[in-house]
């Protein structure tokens, strides 16, 4: 039989975990049937600043279900991952250079990567151009709509989309439109990885006293240019206010491992003013190692993906805060995160208003609850890839827009896609064309505003 290779792409730990987790449940056949490699990118924007992988907690062991341990960067220095893709004409060369540098020989390959329409996975498929494609998803931006067009030549190529079942029942919609079938990686496959990963970390000592430990998720907002780096401090303070509110007086905060130092000085002010024992974690491991080490009786963040693992995998209430601002200030409409932030705000609790957290998982039919908001969503943010989603979502939001659910969209974007709630689309629909329903759209919208 010939050899195959599977080559995973990975640029986080968790997408490691991941993918550790679908070949411990079989999901890309018997190990000795593929030679596995793995293809480790720093996609940090100073890839000699951030973390390695490699000195992250539990790495090690994940490196064990693998043949060979290559590195993207070292290979296409001095270029950067997120940037770089060989021109057409050269993907041939390109591929010829890797089968020999990496010791692939002419063995057929398959391609597990995630993010196919950014690099570096997008170059990987340019470059092994009739390879087999499988995508993972590893957090709640699957549930979104595919960010980029895809060529062709890539889309025809992908196999599956396998993901984690976060929102338990939520079908993703990133990938639909080629109709590429989703498999769900098995909870219990994925909760093993986590614990093979926190075995790995010393326990550590927090003096949890008798309220119990609330667990702080920082994200690095300003980064991403959502919130400035004041506005994110303001954030986790309110965080830790709200936790020391809910009765809790031992807070540990894990923050974001490319976030300033000064985030964590601001909030040990924040804690002695509200009595509260704050343990900063500066040891680059995952949150889920955080959640089984100190099990916390909540987990507080804005709208990380680690907050929903706690609630499926770990089971512990969660709750968030400053969503309707980051609701507010998210932009393009299109941008990726729209989706996460829109699941977290509809399902979990604000701490603020109910001084309490919740196990969303437990919740009867919560796939049926936002699943109707998440394809209107994601159908206003990529219409053109989605079309078949407009009538579906026209009749939400005809039946359900009102003042609570007004946050998840902006007038001008109903407006630009005649939308109910847009300016007129009581009109704009019922007009032949849809460019030229637009078009009057916006003309009313404009004469709309310059009358007010």
């Amino acid at each position: 039989m010939t050899e195959r290779t599977q080559i995973f792409e990975v640029s986080t730990l968790y997408g490691a975990a991941t993918i550790a987790a679908a070949l411990d449940a079989g999901q890309f056949g018997p190990r000795h049937e593929a030679r596995r490699v793995l293809l480790v990118s720093n996609n940090a924007a100073i890839p000699e600043t951030a973390a390695e992988l490699s000195d992250m907690t539990g790495w090690n062991r994940i490196v064990t279900r693998f043949d060979q341990v290559v590195d993207w960067n070292e290979t296409i220095r001095p270029h950067h991952p997120s940037d770089w893709s060989p021109a057409d004409r050269d993907s041939p060369l390109w591929e010829r250079l890797l089968r020999r540098y990496w010791g692939l020989g002419e063995d057929p390959v398959e391609l597990v990567v995630e993010s196919v329409h950014a690099k570096p996975a997008s170059a990987l498929a340019v470059i092994f151009a009739n390879a087999d494609v499988h995508v993972y998803a590893d957090g709640l931006m699957s549930y979104g709509p595919t960010r980029d067009r895809l060529p062709q030549e890539t889309a025809i190529r992908i196999q599956r989309l396998l993901h984690l079942d976060l929102v338990p029942g939520l079908r993703p919609l990133l990938l639909a439109e080629h109709g590429v079938p989703s498999e769900v990686v098995p909870n219990a496959a994925f909760r093993a990885v986590l614990d093979e990963i926190s075995g790995e970390h010393r326990r550590g000592t927090v003096d949890v006293g008798s309220s119990g430990v609330a667990v702080i998720l920082g994200q690095y907002l300003a980064a991403l240019d959502i919130l400035s780096v004041r506005e994110e401090e303001s954030l986790h303070e309110r965080m830790l206010r709200g936790a020391a509110a809910a009765g809790f007086r031992s807070v540990v905060f894990k923050p974001h491992p490319t976030a300033p130092a000064q985030y964590s000085k601001v909030l040990e002010k924040a804690a002695a003013e509200a009595g509260v024992r704050l343990t900063v974690l500066d040891t680059p491991m995952l949150a889920e190692t955080v959640f089984d080490h100190y099990r916390p009786e909540l987990v507080v963040g804005c709208f990380s993906t680690a907050m929903l693992t706690a609630s499926v995998y770990y089971g512990v209430p969660i709750a968030r805060v400053g969503t309707k601002l980051l609701l507010e200030r998210i932009t393009p409409y299109q941008n990726s995160n729209r989706i996460p932030l829109t699941i977290v705000d509809l399902l979990v609790p604000d701490l603020e208003e109910r001084k309490a957290g919740e196990i969303v998982t437990e919740r009867p039919d919560v796939a049926g609850e936002v699943s109707p908001l998440v394809r209107t969503v994601g159908f206003c943010m990529q219409a053109k890839t989605n079309p078949g989603l407009r009538e579906e979502a026209e009749a939400w939001l005809d039946a359900h827009l009102n003042e609570t659910t007004w946050r998840y969209f902006k007038r001008a974007r109903l407006t630009a896609l005649a939308l109910p709630g847009g300016f007129a689309s009581g009109i704009t629909r019922q007009l032949p064309g849809g460019s030229t329903a637009i078009r009057i759209a916006r003309k009313v919208r404009k004469a709309t505003l310059r009358n007010k």
